[in-house]
This record gives C-alpha cells, structure tokens and sequence, in this order.
C-alpha cells in the first residue's frame, strides 16, 4: 500500500491523473489554492470512483486553504478539528490564539485506521509581506500557536491513548539544514542561525531521531531515515522565479510516523518529476504483511480500516454531502407523469378547442366573405410591399378560377392563420417608403462625407514630412530589444507586474539566468560575500525605460 501526500490545488484535481495512481490507497491533498468552497466543488473532484473521500474547507475566507483525503480503506472515524483535545498537558504554554480560530481554517483532517491515526495537516505559511507588519506578526503568533496545537493532539493520541499517528502534509518548515538551499550559507552567519527561527526548533524537537532534539520526541522523518545523506531532497519550489529548473527549493513537505510503524514501511521517497504544483508529492510504501518479534504472522489487509465488508465510511464523508444527493431535473419527469398528460389531453374540454379559423362565419352574406376570404389569401402570399387588390379584380380573378398562388398554397381550412395574416398592406407600404426614404438619406449623408473628406485629403500639405519624426515612430512601434545584464552580458529576460498595485501590467527586464544558493538578491538582503556569481545577479530596468533609451539614441543618430 502506499500513501501519497501532495500540496495541490483541489480545483486542478479534476484533472489529475487518478489513473496513474490507483496504486495508492491512500491519497492526501492540501490545498493552498483551493478557490472554492464545498457546494463549487465539483462532483469529478470531490467522489472519485473507487475511493472514499473527505474534505476540510474554511469556515469564512473560502479560495485560501483546506485539505482533502482519497482512501481506498474505510476509516473507524473521522474529525476535521484539532481543538477536540480533552486532557491538555498541564505543563503547556497557554495558546496565544483561541482554539476555534485555529480550526476555522480547515486545515486539519483525522482519520482513525486502526492501525494507525492519520493526522493530515497544513500548517500556515508566515509569509512576510514586509507591507503590514502588524499583520505578518500576527500571522506569525496564529503559526505558532496552530503547531502547539496540533503537537498537543498527536501527544494525546500516543502518550494517553497508546496509539500509532502518521502525521502527513506540508508543514511549511524545515527539519535540518540540508532540507533548505541557503542552509548552510544561512548556518554560517552565527547569531543563532538556522535554528534561530521558531518553527524549525518546532519541528526538530519533534522528531525522536533528531541529535539537536531538546524536550524528546514522538515521530520519525520517514523520508530522510530513508535517505540520511542525500541532498538538494527538496519538495517545494518558487515556481515564480523558475527555481525549479535549477533545484533551488525547501523541504516541507513530510510523513511523520511514530516507531512502532517502522517495521510496516518498505520504502519512502519523494517524486519530484511529477509536475501540476510548486510541491512535488511525498510518499511511503507499506509491506502487505509483516511477522512480528513475536513470530505472529500479520497481514495489513486485517488490521486497516473498516472490517466489516461493505462498512458505510464516517459521516464527514463526501459521499453524504447534500450537494451530491439531489435529484437531477430528469427525475421529476417519469412515465407516470406523462401518462397523466396524456389522459389530461384526451379527456379535458381543453382538448374540444379549435385553433380560430381563417375564413369568416357562415352567416356574413355571400360578397362580403367573398373580398374577405380573397383578401387574407393575397395578403399571406403575396410580399408585403405589395398593393392590396381591389374588390372589383378579386371578383373578377374569382370567376377565372383560382389564381397560381391560391392554387399551389395547400392551406387547410381551418388551420391557425398565419403572422403574416396579421399585417395589412397599407402598414407594409409605409415600412418600405419609410426604409427607402432612411435609405436615400443615409446615402446622401455619407456621399458628402466622403466628398469632404476626400477634398481634405487633396489638399497639399502645409509642410514636408519630418524623416526624424518617421524615424522616432519607428523606433517606438519596432519590437523591444532585451538589454544585457551588467554582470554576465547576457539578453535579459522579460517579465511582467501581476501583484495587484499601480505597477500591475508593467513589463520589466531581469537577468535570465536561474536562482541559486547565493544567487545576488540585493544589497539590502544579500551580502556581497555570500554572492555566487554563478547564478541569477540583480539586474533589473523597467522596459519603459529602455524604450525611452532606445528613443533618444534614435533621436540624437
């Protein structure tokens, strides 16, 4: 069995290749861009085949996070909160944030195997904006206290209640120092260095096979036990910068297990060729069975999930949503319903009603319904810009006989009069003289356009025209040459503003080369020391300004 966790946007899972991952048996997503809400999430997404499915949405800002779990195994139980603590270490700090508001994110789902208690989780981002301080410190004060929280609750489940947790997702830190690209430059600063930062001592002492460790842990890093040595294993890249190309990324994506589970994992690796996210997915593979110190024989198949065949999964379950329980339009239009519209048919007086007929009643005297009758026949198959005939030519062309027209029109004769029938000659004759008469006018209006117009263009110009003004046009319409950066004297790579600002939509030039450890960020956040001139320098011009420059060597030629 293997278990995957992705940091992927749940709107894009439609999409995704469920195919090419029946393999897994257990699917965790974390969406970090979500943007949608649980009655926009369609029903591809949200009730896959094959799997059961649960969700975890923000109960107020919808498009910002949440999570999702695919499993194949029915779970015991099901929770979507971590504030269902009961018993709180008494030695813990108080939360600096209210419990609820923790919650009120959806960034938590638990799910109970039997083997073990899945914890999927994805903690907050600090982000710093560096536009609203007061803001990124109380981003920072709600991280911090959401990693209180849910190491509060992984510690109820293994120390009071004796269970085994997989703790999985992005939990937007780093564990050592090779999991982040400037570790090593940031480690030789001193003052406290890498683990100066609070959420990295978190999640070191957290782990139980961490020598920095203070406090004792409860989880193993699966993926690096794996792979101890290994560097550059990063999972989560700024895809804005093109930093995946050239590996320059973090790793914060994780499976957490707690020791008991070791003897279950077969393998554990991370899959950074699968694209459709700035994360790449993290997974762990689980023997079918295993034989314990005891010489038991066991198989997974027993001890996961729901035993009983056919067990409904826990009420989270998307399968229970309302959403996708309603009846579609079609339902409400069966054979009963169409049988009843038939006998309504059949047997209501509406039934007995006749279409109003076209000729005229009975008793009107012979001459009358005669120009009548002759009149609504001409009048429906004759075009409308015609003259209505005259009584005298209609009694005539009736002892005649039938006229072509009036012969080849197969009209029944009762039958629904026509719309056309509706329209009289005389109106017919006023639209067409009103259409001509519109028709000469605007003609005449725009002949005398086109005379002015085409005298002014005769007229012989005043002066000659300007060769440096023609040049300059041509400069500013021709397309924009890239500069080359000061550094290596390469073509500098075009960008565009898309942060919403009065800079929005403005296009600008940086060096094109890839970003790196050490790459040039700036004086203000990059010491000169620690510049590797390898990678991406910073080079930056707006392409106004190299137009105007191209302009003015124009200009001064």
């Amino acid at each position: 069995m293997r278990i995957i966790t992705w940091n992927i946007a749940l709107d894009r899972m439609a999409s995704a290749p469920f195919q090419s991952i029946t393999h897994a048996l257990l699917l965790l997503m974390h969406g970090t861009e979500m943007k949608s809400s649980r009655s926009a999430l369609p029903k591809a997404t949200a009730l896959p085949p094959s799997y059961h499915s649960f969700f975890s949405f923000p109960t107020h800002k919808t498009g910002y996070s949440g999570v999702g779990v695919y499993t194949r195994p029915t779970p015991l139980s099901a929770d979507d909160r971590l504030s269902s603590t009961r018993d709180v270490d008494p030695t813990s700090a108080p939360l600096d944030v209210d419990a609820q508001v923790l919650d009120s994110e959806g960034r938590t789902l638990i799910l109970d195997f039997g083997l073990f208690v899945l914890v999927n989780v994805y903690c907050p981002s600090d982000s710093a904006s560096q536009a609203d301080p007061e803001r990124d410190a109380e981003r920072f004060r709600f991280k911090m206290a959401f990693h209180q929280l849910l190491k509060e609750r992984v510690r109820q489940l293994v120390h009071l209640q004796g269970r085994e947790v997989v703790v999985v997702g992005d939990l937007n830190a780093c564990a050592d120092v090779i999991d982040h690209a400037e570790g090593a430059l940031i480690e030789a600063r001193g003052e406290g260095g890498f683990w100066e930062y609070e959420p990295r001592k978190w999640l070191r002492d957290w782990l139980v096979d961490s020598s920095l460790a203070v406090g004792g842990g409860c989880l193993v890093d699966v993926v690096r036990k794996f792979w101890p040595e290994r560097k550059a294993m990063y999972t989560c890249w700024n895809t804005k910068m093109s930093a995946r190309a050239s590996n320059y990324g973090s790793r914060i994506d994780y499976i957490l297990v707690t020791p008991g589970l070791l003897p279950w994992i077969k393998a554990a690796d991370i899959q950074p060729d699968v694209k459709g996210s700035d994360h790449c997915p993290v997974y762990i593979d689980l023997h079918d069975q295993i034989t314990l110190e005891s010489g038991v024989f066991v198989k997974l198949a027993d001890v996961l999930g729901n035993p009983e065949p056919g067990a409904e999964p826990p009420r989270l379950a998307a399968k229970f949503w309302e959403e996708h329980r309603q009846r579609g339009v079609d339902t409400f239009f069966g054979k009963a319903g169409a049988k009843q519209v038939v006998a309504l048919k059949k047997d209501s007086p509406v039934a007995e009603m006749k279409a109003p007929s076209a000729s005229p009643p009975e008793d009107t005297p012979k001459r009358e319904r005669d120009i009548l009758q002759s009149s609504s026949s001409s009048s429906s198959c004759l075009p409308i810009a015609a003259k209505s005939p005259s009584p005298a030519s209609t009694a005539k062309r009736k002892q005649n006989g039938p006229t072509p027209s009036s012969s080849n029109s197969k009209r029944p004769k009762n039958g629904q009069p026509t719309l056309a029938s509706f329209f009289g000659s005389k109106s017919a004759s006023a639209s067409q003289s009103s259409v001509t008469h519109s028709s000469e006018s605007t003609i005449d209006s725009d002949y005398q356009l086109a005379l002015a117009l085409s005298a002014a263009e005769s007229e012989p110009s005043s002066s000659p025209p300007n060769p440096h003004t023609a040049r300059a046009w041509t400069t500013i319409l021709a397309p924009l040459e890239p500069p080359r950066c000061s550094v290596h004297d390469e073509p500098a790579k075009v960008m565009t503003v898309n942060k919403p600002g009065p800079n929005r939509g403005k296009t600008f030039f940086v060096c094109s080369r890839p970003v790196g450890p050490g790459y040039d960020r700036g004086r203000a956040e990059r010491l000169r020391e620690e510049v590797d001139p390898r990678w991406k320098c910073d080079f930056f011009r707006w392409a106004a300004d190299v137009r105007a420059e191209m302009v003015r060597k124009e200009k001064d030629k």
